[in-house]
């Protein structure tokens, strides 16, 4: 049996503060093929980002108790020497960050910065290097790519920016690549072409890519398999088409809920009540249930897991146990017995 390109087994990143300690991760587990886009979404502080800067090495020394495994191609991340990480990242995994503004250093001209990665990792002269950076700002959508490799970040719009974080996450095409929420703060259109320079870059090059968002939309039409999160734990697990078509978790059902929609016959937008819990003192069982207006006395139980509903569609809600006889439907089909209707 193939090994995935990247796989997750139960990821805990806990956070002490004098408050207590923040459980961010807790008991994750995924996987992501070559080929393949994987989505991840939920609310901001669900885990998203905490999850691949932990794989990267990047949340910094003592901050956070990392335990798990994080295997590239078998190898665990989470036990990799500092300076074999350093070549792992860029090399091996890109990653393109949320901010350009301020992930691209303000004083250097963009394509010395993208050279700069190049030189890293490979040896070879500076003008070469420069060659390469001008190629890869080509590759990426950006005109005039020799003169904007002259310029500094702010000379950039949003847009360009966020092109070259994609070039230069992947000058070295590496093996996978993560983007975090890389399409914040563009506008519809921008986002449209960025989101489609990663899915053409990914078919050429073959690789891996994780997309991290909060909204479901975002990841619609990219993601080959789609994993929500809510507040540090996995709820739901699936192709997107099935997880899209039919979404399993009231989690779930609530982010496609508080999407616009061209429906005539929906009015307004349907916003999930209430906020997630805290992470320092979680509920016990479910903990989403004390949001969700399926709440029964068993959510308040054991915490559940992602349970296999058939074609690699899981979900962690105790609605679909047998005993409840539920038909798992989106809640404008669904009431589920001694629920509020």
């Amino acid at each position: 049996m193939s090994v995935p390109l990247l796989e997750i087994r139960g990821l805990s990143v806990h956070f002490p503060t004098p408050d207590g300690v923040v459980r961010a991760v807790d008991g994750l587990s995924l996987a992501v093929e070559r080929g393949e886009t994987l989505g991840i979404v939920g609310e901001s502080g669900s885990g998203k980002s905490v999850t691949f800067l932990a794989a990267m090495q990047l949340l910094g020394k003592g901050r956070a108790q990392v335990q798990g495994e994080i295997l590239l191609d078998g190898v665990d991340l989470l036990t990799t020497r500092p300076a074999e990480m350093r070549r792992i990242r860029g090399a091996r995994i890109g990653m393109i960050f949320q901010d350009p503004m301020s992930a691209l250093h303000p004083l250097f001209r963009v394509g010395d910065q993208i050279a700069e990665t190049v030189r890293a990792h490979e040896d070879i002269g500076r003008r070469e290097a420069a060659h390469r950076a001008v190629d890869a700002l080509r590759q990426v959508g950006l005109a005039n790519a020799d003169e904007r490799a002259h310029q500094y970040p702010h000379e950039l719009s949003g847009g360009m920016r966020q092109r070259v974080m994609i070039a230069m996450a992947l000058v070295l095409e590496p093996e996978l690549l993560i983007a975090d929420e890389p399409t914040t703060a563009l506008d519809t259109t921008v986002e449209a072409q960025i989101l489609e320079i990663i899915t053409e870059m990914k078919v050429r090059l073959g690789i891996g890519v994780v997309l991290v968002s909060h909204s479901l939309a975002t990841v619609a039409d990219v993601a080959e398999t789609v994993l929500v999160m809510y507040a540090g734990r996995a709820v739901e697990r699936g192709p997107s088409i099935r997880v899209f078509a039919d979404p399993q978790h009231p989690y779930t059902w609530g982010l496609l809920d508080s999407l616009p929609t061209v429906d005539a016959r929906r009015e307004r937008l349907v916003p999930i009540a209430g906020s997630p819990p805290s992470l320092i003192d979680p509920p016990p069982g479910c903990r989403f249930a004390g949001r969700c207006p399926y709440r029964f006395d068993a959510c308040d139980g054991d915490l559940p897991d992602l349970i296999e509903r058939g074609g690699d569609h899981a979900d962690a809600c105790l609605l679909g146990t047998a005993d409840r006889r539920v038909v798992r439907r989106h809640p404008a089909h669904t009431t589920a017995p001694g629920a509020p209707a």
